[in-house]
């Protein structure tokens, strides 16, 4: 690992060791804004830090902005760590935070959102699939007139290929509902300007969902192809298990998108096609004992205009309900239902 040795000797003698006490500080607090953050959540890849941490410092000291580097380690059970502790010793600009057990990804991507100090946020993973040279690239893309710019792993490397098809439907699909049209959500390496992300707070799996929160903040999000390596040390934390979480999330992506502010509409809208479902039904019943003979309890039809006529009193109720819920909710925290990008002539 090529961090100067320099740098180690200078804080233990300026007393900034242990490092986890140091890390764990807010970077918030008393420090002025800088250029560049990279969040980086880390579970159980102690192999792969060091060469992790030599290739972001050769391909950021490019740079000739500001720059610090977050690792949030997320109740890692091997050595990470303790190799997260000696790079923040060796070098400030490396940033750690020790989640107290594994909370998830999105959660360790919080973390170090909420620790950061950067205008530019890039988010990537640990596990060296990202390439640390595509940074520059991402941040150059921001230049041209984007807020967000998200990674597309055109030729990944994973070695499931069932798992990459299902991925490519699912990016489809995601498009698709939310209008937001990327062909990778799944890839983590993606920059933002700090306002696009700054006051969204994030649950579950929805840190694949960022841009579309961006999105409906007004930003303009772009997409670039980027490098994907093969995994070199360990094994994925992804599999077919995760499937079902992400699309549970999008159903709450979708809902958020198209009735957050007007959920009435969105249940109302339901309960009506279920009423209209079971006047349809109650006729091709009717038709069938009046004009073919064919006795009520002969058939499952009467059965299914009580389930429709139930489902749409339902979908009512929950509508009045979340009605009630949004508009507290927008009202106790003093919210609009809007957001302002510039004015002209306007105190």
């Amino acid at each position: 690992m090529n961090i100067a040795n320099a740098s180690r000797e200078a804080a233990r003698a300026s007393g900034e060791i242990p490092a986890r006490d140091a890390a764990l500080s807010s970077p918030m607090k008393g420090e002025s804004r800088l250029d560049l953050s990279i969040l980086i959540p880390v579970y159980n890849e102690a192999e792969s830090l060091p060469d992790l941490a030599e290739r972001l410092v050769q391909a950021l000291e490019e740079f000739s902005q500001s720059w610090e580097i977050l690792l949030v380690n997320d109740g890692s059970t091997d050595s990470s760590g303790r190799i997260l502790d000696k790079l923040a010793a060796a070098d400030r600009r490396f940033k750690v935070i020790h989640l107290r057990r594994n909370f998830g990804q999105t959660a360790a991507l919080m973390a170090a959102l909420d620790h950061s100090c950067g205008n530019v946020l890039v988010m990537m993973d640990s596990d060296l699939q990202n390439d640390p040279a595509d940074i520059a690239r991402l941040v150059r893309k921001l230049e041209e007139g984007y807020d967000v710019v998200s990674g597309w792993r055109k030729d990944r490397r994973d070695a499931a290929v069932g798992r990459n098809w299902a991925s490519r439907v699912a990016n489809r699909l995601i498009s698709r509902l939310t209008e937001v049209h990327l062909h990778d959500y799944g890839c983590t390496l993606k920059a933002y300007r700090r306002w696009t992300i700054e006051n969204v707070r994030l649950y579950g799996e929805m840190h694949r969902y960022i841009p579309i929160y961006a999105s409906w903040q007004g930003a303009r999000v772009g997409e670039m192809v980027v490098a994907h390596r093969p995994r070199l040390h360990g094994k994925s934390k992804y599999g077919f298990s995760r499937t079902p979480r992400v699309m549970l999330d999008l159903l709450v992506i979708f809902f958020l998108d198209r009735a957050v502010d007007r959920p009435m509409q969105f249940f109302g809208s339901v309960g009506l096609y279920a009423f209209f479902g079971a006047f349809l039904v109650g006729g091709w019943a009717l038709w069938l004992r009046f004009g073919e003979g064919t006795s009520f309890i002969q058939t499952p039809l009467p059965l299914l205009v009580c389930l429709l006529v139930i489902s749409g009193l339902l979908c009512l109720f929950f509508g009045v309900i979340a009605e009630m819920l949004m508009r507290t909710y927008f009202e106790s925290r003093g919210q609009r239902a809007y957001l302002v990008g510039r004015t002209l002539n306007v105190d």
